[in-house]
């Protein structure tokens, strides 16, 4: 579903800000992306999103080369930010439904695949309420409807959970879980939580650097009796737990 190699993303500073990642992640995964802010995690995943142009390398995204063919890459993919990107003052249905006829849906099946998200993300009942009269959990997972209108193959999450209380966070996770289980997508994300890539990931990567340092499923990167913390502390020389704390 990813196929990375050399990839690299210079900026005018000459600093390499990503300096060769080789990035594999199979269909149906759901992959952790770790690392110490300004590692170069943010960068990587705005490559794979068609959001920056690699400097060097090659890349293959959802089946589709990213930079021969970004368009279709667009048409194929899901992408949460960090930040969202639903609107605080207009009604969400209506947004919903407009998202997917930029995505060239019906405007019947756009209104058809708005229902199925509101109830499949436990959503129904807010939709005709704006952003910013919802609760964080409830505006992150609206952010994730709108990436799943067009039926994308693959997700993207960028810190998904960040600020979210502890229940919201585990609610969201459940969601994620079930999209995999029902719908066999796979899904990228970036983390600072330890517990989140533990609990919910497959597989993890780490980045310091801009190169990728280890990966490795949880269990072997904990192997020994060592936490995630433990094995990120000796790899990279900080503490993700402090980064989150700071």
């Amino acid at each position: 579903m990813i196929k990375t190699s050399g990839l690299t993303k210079t900026f005018g500073d000459g600093a390499p800000a990503v300096a060769g990642v080789d990035i594999t992640v199979e269909a149906g995964e759901i992959v952790g992306f770790l690392g110490p802010n300004g590692a170069g995690k943010t960068t990587t995943m705005r490559m794979l999103t068609t959001l920056l142009k690699p400097t060097s390398g090659t890349a293959a995204v959802a089946g589709r080369d990213l930079l021969a063919d970004p368009r279709e890459v667009r048409r194929r993919i899901g992408y949460v930010s960090q930040n969202g990107g639903i609107s605080p003052v207009a009604p969400l249905r209506g947004e919903l439904e407009l998202q997917g006829m930029l995505y060239g849906l019906s405007r019947e099946r756009a209104a058809a695949r708005t229902r199925e998200l509101l109830a499949r993300l436990e959503l129904t009942g807010l939709e005709e309420r704006p952003g910013a009269a919802l609760s964080g959990g409830q505006r992150r997972r609206f952010d994730i409807a709108f990436a799943l209108l067009h039926e994308p193959v693959l997700l993207f999450l960028d810190e998904p959970t960040t600020g979210l209380d502890p229940q919201s966070r585990a609610n969201l996770w459940d969601h994620v879980r079930a999209l995999r289980a029902e719908r066999g997508l796979t899904v990228f994300l970036t983390t600072h939580y330890l517990d989140e890539a533990d609990a919910l990931c497959d597989r993890l990567l780490i980045i310091d650097h801009g190169r990728i340092v280890a990966e490795g499923t949880p269990a072997e990167l904990k192997r020994g009796g060592r936490t995630l913390d433990d094995v990120f502390l000796d790899i990279t020389g900080r503490s993700l737990r402090e980064e989150v704390s700071a």
